[in-house]
């Protein structure tokens, strides 16, 4: 009986905690239309935009260098965009969850749009839709990868795109 109080305890500690936690996480759901804009500022800051989803190996193996890339950069002009290609009915089950056990801090949106033949070629022409593709752009260039990134060329490319020594 005096186990009771403590377990409701730890409990409702960990539910707090928890749903505190999901609530500092925002996921806004976005049409293409809604997205294209921030695939297309045209501003003196490198944009980077991800598209990845959680069921993809390859994309959960370079989050980790995105976000150190993210953080190395953090006081310049550059930003990361991650655009999730999740389920839209999964967000709070899986996205948020695995964005929180993870410290992914970076923006990231879920595209929610069927009409992937219309937007894959609208992101760039030359993208057949595999995972993970990357967009790294600024106002005078814009590059695609299809390709997993570590640390070192991720931040080789952020680094020239940046004009920095």
């Amino acid at each position: 009986m005096k186990l009771i109080p403590l377990i409701l305890f730890f409990c409702l500690s960990f539910q707090t905690s928890y749903s505190g936690s999901t609530e500092e996480v925002k996921v806004d759901v976005l049409n293409f239309s809604q997205l294209e804009p921030l695939l297309n500022q045209k501003n003196d800051t490198v944009y980077l935009v991800n598209f990845w989803a959680t069921w993809c190996a390859p994309c959960v193996a370079e989050l980790p260098a995105i976000k150190a890339v993210e953080d190395k950069y953090r006081n310049q002009k550059f930003k990361v965009l991650l655009v999730s290609l999740d389920m839209p009915g999964q967000v709070k089950s899986r996205l948020i969850p695995f964005l929180l056990s993870r410290k992914i801090t970076s923006k990231v949106v879920l595209l929610d749009d069927p009409r992937q033949n219309v937007w894959i070629d609208k992101v760039d022409p030359n993208w057949s839709g595999e995972l993970p593709f990357t967009v790294i752009y600024g106002k005078n260039f814009r590059e695609s990868h299809s390709q997993t990134f570590d640390f070192k060329t991720l931040d080789l490319i952020v680094k020239q795109k940046l004009n920095l020594p």
